[in-house]
C-alpha cells in the first residue's frame, strides 16, 4: 500500500472521491482504526465541504438531509449509553444542497428532509478524520441499490470535486453478521475464507479499474451472498466510482485489513 503523507491542507485542484468502511459506533474504541482514518484525512487537501452517501439512508427519490443545524441520527440499538451521547456539531452546507439539487434535478426528482441528521455511517468516520467538526457536512440519501443508478449519481455529482467538495460513499467492504458472529465466538481468531476471497476480488478489480467486473458483482464476485447478504453496504462504492469516471487512474487502497471478521478496505479515487 502506498504510504500516506501529510500535505498542504488548503483546497488545491480537484478533491478525490472516497469509498470508506465506516465500521460501527465502537469504531472509535479500536486501538488502530481511528489513527488510520486520521492519517488518511491528513494526507488529503482540506475540503470546502463533505458530501456523504451512506448505506444507512436509502430513500427514493434522492433526498437532501439537514442543511443548517445538522443533528446526529443514532440509527442503532442495543449499544452502551455512551454511544448515544456522542456529538459532532459540524456546520451545515445549504449552498452544497443547492448545488446537488441543480446537478441532479434534470435527471431525477430531488426531495428534502430538513430534520434528517447524520447517521453513524457519516459521523462515526468523520469523528476520526475531521475531529474538530469545522467542515460543513451534507448527507444525501442513496436513491437505489442499482450500481448503474448510483454510478450515474456519482457522475452527476463529479463537478463538485472541482469545488473542493469531498464526495464520500460510506459502507463496509464486506458486511456479514455471520462473519461477525464467528469472530466473536472464536475470540477474534475466526476469519472466513469467503470474506478474504471477496475482499481480494474487490481489491484486484479496483486496482485494474475493471468497472464491468464491479458493476456485475452479483455474477463475478466470489461468496457475494455471504459477504453481503444485503448489498446496501457495498453499493455506495459506485457513487465514488461514478464521481471518478473521467479518469483512468485505478483506485488506491488507503486502509486494509479486517475488523470483527469483515474487510475494512477503504479506497481513494483521484
Amino acid at each position: 500500500m502506498e504510504a500516506l503523507t501529510t500535505t498542504n491542507r488548503e483546497p488545491r485542484g480537484r478533491m478525490p472521491a472516497l469509498y470508506l468502511t465506516h465500521g460501527a459506533p465502537p469504531l472509535m474504541d479500536d486501538p488502530i482504526w481511528p489513527s488510520e482514518l486520521a492519517a488518511w484525512s491528513a494526507g488529503l487537501p482540506r475540503p470546502t465541504a463533505i458530501l456523504v452517501v451512506s448505506a444507512h439512508w436509502e430513500s427514493n427519490p434522492l433526498t437532501i438531509g439537514a442543511t443548517t443545524t445538522v443533528p446526529l441520527f443514532y440509527d442503532f440499538a442495543g449499544f452502551p449509553r455512551k454511544y448515544y451521547e456522542v456529538t459532532y456539531e459540524a456546520p451545515g452546507a445549504p449552498w452544497l444542497a443547492e448545488r446537488v439539487r441543480k446537478l441532479m434535478s434534470d435527471v431525477t426528482p430531488v426531495a428534502d428532509d430538513p430534520e434528517r441528521g447524520l447517521d453513524h455511517g457519516a459521523y462515526v468516520p468523520l469523528l476520526a478524520m475531521y475531529p474538530n467538526a469545522d467542515i460543513p457536512v451534507l448527507q444525501i440519501s442513496m436513491p437505489s441499490e442499482d450500481p448503474r443508478v448510483l454510478l450515474e449519481v456519482g457522475r452527476r455529482l463529479a463537478p463538485l470535486r472541482d469545488e473542493g467538495v469531498l464526495i464520500m460513499g460510506s459502507g463496509f467492504m464486506t458486511h456479514s453478521f455471520a462473519a461477525i458472529n464467528k469472530h466473536v465466538r472464536t475470540g477474534g481468531t475466526g476469519l472466513e475464507s469467503a470474506i478474504v476471497e471477496f475482499d481480494q476480488w474487490a481489491a484486484e478489480a479496483l486496482a485494474k479499474n475493471d468497472l464491468d467486473t464491479l458493476l456485475n458483482y452479483r455474477k463475478t464476485a466470489p461468496a457475494v451472498t455471504y459477504a453481503h447478504p444485503t448489498v446496501d453496504h457495498f453499493v455506495p462504492l459506485f457513487v465514488a466510482l461514478g464521481a471518478a469516471l473521467d479518469t483512468e487512474a485505478p483506485a488506491r487502497t488507503a486502509i486494509e485489513g479486517y475488523w470483527l471478521g469483515n474487510s475494512k478496505r477503504s479506497i481513494e479515487l483521484i
